[in-house]
């Protein structure tokens, strides 16, 4: 009796357990509401997004609140300033930056809603650096340093840089300032950034993020 007891409390649990699943979302759910936020932040903020091909046309260049799509990514890129250096070659580089980090859906989850501010370091004494790998392929890889500095890593208790930040090194002429660089030339770019290519926490609870960013040489 008592083996059926427990044998019927078990079938229970797991029917509970799996009720439980198929009344959350599923992750093609997720993606699809992701979407459906970009998508309305795009029309909101009257954005025209171009293709790669039109981007490589214009060579390389953006208009004002116009953002190339990468189909690869599924980021999307507005290039305020280019810089006055030079585009990356293969070898390593410590880069500066300055971010903001809003996100633009709600996640019930995670606690936060479309156009809260969750990150940034524009006016922080201190900027975000990270240190990037330029392969012989031309693929981007990155570390967040000065960790007990960097607010990123503090936030989301990681080095990795999101990948979205490395897509717009393709296309900056970066270069190193003597002295305090003037803002008007530094390399700046406005992105869209998906889950897949965002935050450690954007992978976990698929959401997306606008990001203004600053990239110069360290």
């Amino acid at each position: 009796m008592k083996k059926l007891f427990y044998l019927s409390v078990l079938v229970y649990v797991l029917s509970f357990g799996l009720q439980s699943c198929n009344n959350g979302k599923t992750y093609a759910e997720m993606k699809e509401e992701e979407a459906d936020a970009i998508n309305k932040f795009i029309l909101e903020n009257d954005i025209k997004v171009i293709s790669e091909k039109e981007f490589i046309e214009n060579d390389t260049v953006t208009k004002e609140n116009e953002y190339v799509l990468f189909d690869k990514s599924g980021v999307y890129m507005n290039i305020q300033y280019r810089g006055d250096g030079e585009i990356l070659k293969e070898g390593r580089y410590t880069i500066s930056s300055r971010f903001m980090e809003v996100c633009i859906m709600d996640v019930a989850d995670f606690s936060i809603s479309a156009g809260d501010t969750l990150l940034y370091n524009t006016k922080s004494p201190y900027s975000e650096n990270f240190l990037v790998t330029v392969g012989s392929s031309g693929s981007y890889s990155a570390s967040f340093t000065d960790v007990a500095q960097s607010e990123m890593y503090l936030r989301y208790e990681t080095s990795a840089v999101p990948s979205g930040w490395l897509v717009p090194l393709a296309y900056l002429k970066l270069r190193s300032y003597i002295s305090a660089p003037p803002s008007e030339k530094i390399a700046r770019v406005k992105l869209i950034v998906p889950h897949s290519e965002g935050t450690y926490y954007a992978q976990r609870y698929v959401y997306p993020c606008y990001y203004e960013i600053t990239y110069d040489l360290n």
